[in-house]
C-alpha cells in the first residue's frame, strides 16, 4: 500500500516538472548508515530511479548524495530491475532548485551557449588559463565561456570525454568536444568569488 499511496505522490511531479534522464554517480545511506554506490537513471524533483547492487526494503529512509545535486532525501516507493526508485522529500524552493539543476545537466552539452541561464555569467579577470591532464602535462587555454557550472575553453588538445583536469585550481571533467576546444563541468556549482579567485 505505501508504494501506492507514494506513487500517488509522485504522480503531480511528474506532471508539474519533466522526469529527465541522466547520468549522475552517487552513493546512499540505509538506516543501517552503510553507504552504497549509485547511478541516477531519472530523475524528477519528486523522485528519482537509482541503479544500485543494493535496494533496501520498500517504504525504508534513504539518504543520498549524487554528483552535481547534493544531498536528497526519501524513501524506496518500489523496486526496479537492478535498482530501485525513491521520493524526494524537499520544499517547494528545494523542489525548484532541483528543476533547474535538472535542466542543466540535461542540457549540459550545450554548456557554452546563452541558454544556459541558470547560473551567472562569470568575467574572468584575465581570458587565458591552464589546464592540467590526469598526468600532470599542462597547456594554455583560453576561456571562451564560463558560469558557476563549467566552462568552455580553446585548447590544442582533445582529452577523452568524461576525463578528469583542472583549469586553473578548479577541478573539472571533459563534457564535449568542439572545433577547437573542449566544453567542462566543474566537479560542484561553485561561487563567482571561487571562479575569480581560482580559475586564472
Amino acid at each position: 500500500m505505501r508504494s501506492i499511496a507514494e506513487r500517488r505522490v509522485l504522480k503531480p511531479e511528474r506532471r508539474r516538472f519533466q522526469r529527465v534522464n541522466v547520468s549522475v554517480l552517487g552513493r546512499f545511506m540505509l538506516p543501517n548508515r552503510n553507504e552504497y554506490p549509485c547511478q541516477v537513471l531519472n530523475m524528477s524533483p519528486g523522485g528519482v530511479a537509482l541503479m544500485s547492487p543494493v535496494t533496501g526494503r520498500t517504504g525504508e529512509r534513504v539518504i543520498a548524495y549524487l554528483d552535481h545535486i547534493g544531498r536528497i532525501e526519501g524513501e524506496i516507493a518500489r523496486h526496479i530491475e537492478g535498482g530501485f526508485a525513491m521520493t524526494i522529500n524537499a520544499t517547494a524552493r528545494k523542489r525548484e532548485k532541483l528543476a533547474n539543476q535538472l535542466t542543466w545537466l540535461a542540457n549540459r552539452h550545450e554548456l557554452n551557449l546563452p541558454e544556459d541561464r541558470r547560473h551567472e555569467r562569470i568575467l574572468p579577470k584575465n581570458p587565458y588559463s591552464q589546464i592540467t591532464l590526469p598526468d600532470g602535462q599542462e597547456y594554455r587555454c583560453r576561456i571562451i565561456d564560463v558560469s558557476l557550472s563549467g566552462a568552455a575553453v580553446t585548447v590544442d588538445v582533445r582529452p577523452p570525454l568524461g576525463s578528469a583536469v583542472t583549469l586553473g585550481r578548479m577541478r573539472a571533467r571533459i563534457i564535449r568536444h568542439f572545433d577547437d576546444g573542449l566544453a567542462l563541468e566543474f566537479s560542484s556549482v561553485q561561487s563567482a568569488e571561487m571562479i575569480t579567485n581560482n580559475i586564472c
